[in-house]
């Protein structure tokens, strides 16, 4: 019944988000045509077209914010949200969903066919956005405090009990209890074998008994979600309890000690009715995930077809200054070690490869990389061509084939992954891109270690805003030589 109730919850949220979105259309039209131009005509010379011709639009937006929403994960528990992540979970929405809609006009010309062969006012979907923004803003606030309030004066509240006497167990005791607006009202601990050891100390609530008296405790009181914290040791003990809670329909939670070291992605799957607890460290968010996949594919092929002049004018200068093949292919490791035939415009004179033992005196990069600033095997074509990363354009069709997107760690050759140690193959465990935190850090003074924990700080920190912001980056890196090999 409860999940029902939040979903029912969930899905009214969701129709009230997307007639806010639809408002903000509006909105920003009467904005952007009334008064913008009245307030600012230097900058709002002209007004647009009849609203009637903008509507068809709509549908379009609506789809790619309800696919941003969902992305974004927007609608779950915010019990425990902060504030600030609140705010910027719409504000990631917001550009995503205003990106995506963007790229859809830009490569279709959808709008040009509607607007007599106009593009879209860009004021109009600046507008769009910061109205939208605002208004699901003003209306999760509206939530949050009202939810707040509700749960701080004794309703909408869940009550729990807590099993098990350990750290753990006593932390998430005191952060409930400094925390009333979450709506959890502890009613106390029970004791296990392993985690009373101390009896007399401080839990943060009181002790209801032990484990046997579990059963009776959920039929003299109310009782909607039981925590157990406890070892992997107390897993066989806990089994019939935990088996009555199931028939009872109560919601049992674990916090087992059992977890790795390390922060991790947990998550609960099914797999042929057998129940899976998976850890990751790498993002495992299929929504966010196909998101990435979509951006790599409209920006690859953006890029490509735009860039094809070009390409081929770099193929030409290659062909008549050099003698081999104009594009060089390497094995590379991808996602997870899988290995790909890596694409990129040869820079160095044929043959390079078997002569790279003669310059392993000349390495100027620490760990299993090799790294030559002064290359002699690169041509004067080559050089120019590394400057600005422009051999690295057809990568735009690894891209597009799915061995990497245009934003992960870089592929390393299969003997540097050899030499990783256990911690630095994680970086396999996310699929390789064109540019990368490294890429616009300033690479060439970036020592090898450093560079591995950039990787690593990225797939932790990985998010389709943190591959917005890196493409950002490589833009003027790229520009002014500073990505340079």
């Amino acid at each position: 019944m409860l999940k029902q109730r939040a979903r029912m919850l969930h899905g009214s949220i969701f129709v009230l988000d997307l007639l806010l979105v639809t408002a903000a259309f509006v909105l920003a039209f009467l904005v952007r045509d009334g008064w913008l131009p009245s307030v600012a005509p230097t900058l709002f010379p002209s007004r647009l077209y009849p609203l009637t011709q903008y509507l068809p639009l709509l549908p379009i937006a609506l789809l790619c914010w309800s696919f941003a929403l969902v992305a974004n994960h927007i609608y779950r528990s915010h019990r425990t949200m902060t504030l600030a992540s609140e705010v910027l979970s719409v504000l990631r929405v917001t550009l995503l969903a205003t990106v995506v809609w963007s790229l859809f006009f830009f490569i279709t010309r959808f709008d040009s066919y509607l607007l007599q062969g106009d593009r879209l006012s860009r004021g109009w979907v600046v507008v769009f956005a910061i109205l939208a923004a605002t208004l699901l803003l003003l209306e999760k606030l509206g939530i949050r405090l009202t939810s707040r309030y509700v749960r701080q004066r004794g309703f909408n509240y869940r009550t729990l009990v807590i099993v098990g006497t350990n750290r753990p167990a006593r932390t998430l005791a005191a952060s409930i209890n400094d925390h009333s607006y979450w709506g959890f009202k502890l009613l106390g601990f029970v004791k296990t074998r392993s985690t009373d050891r101390d009896p007399k100390r401080n839990l943060g609530g009181p002790l209801l008994g032990s484990l046997e008296d579990l059963p009776q405790l959920l039929e003299d009181n109310v009782v909607d979600d039981v925590f157990f914290s406890v070892s992997h040791r107390d897993l066989r003990e806990l089994e019939s309890s935990f088996a009555a809670l199931h028939e009872q329909g109560v919601r049992t939670r674990f916090l087992l000690d059992l977890a790795p070291v390390a922060p991790s992605r947990i998550e609960l799957e099914e797999m042929g009715g057998v129940s899976l607890l998976s850890f990751s460290r790498a993002p495992t968010s299929y929504a966010q995930l196909l998101a990435k996949r979509s951006m790599d594919v409209a920006l690859a092929t953006v890029l490509a077809l735009f860039g094809l002049p070009l390409v081929l004018l770099i193929a030409l200068v290659i062909k008549m200054t050099s003698t081999g093949q104009v594009v060089y292919q390497q094995t590379r490791c991808g996602l997870n070690g899988r290995t790909f035939t890596l694409y990129k415009f040869r820079t160095m004179v044929d043959g390079a490869e078997h002569r790279q033992s003669e310059l392993a005196h000349l390495n100027e990069m620490d760990g299993p990389a090799f790294k030559v600033r002064r290359d002699p095997r690169v041509t004067w074509i080559g050089r120019f061509l590394r400057k600005f990363s422009l051999d690295e354009l057809p990568q735009l069709w690894n891209v597009l084939r799915g061995d990497m997107s245009l934003v992960g760690p870089r592929p390393p050759v299969p003997t540097e992954v050899a030499q990783y140690s256990r911690g630095q193959r994680r970086r396999l465990s996310m699929k390789p891109g064109l540019t990368c935190l490294w890429q616009v850090s300033g690479r060439n003074n970036v020592d090898f270690d450093r560079w591995m924990e950039m990787d690593l700080e990225y797939i932790d920190k990985w998010s389709p805003m943190l591959d917005l912001k890196i493409i950002l980056k490589t833009i003027p890196a790229v520009l002014s030589g500073r990505g340079a090999s």
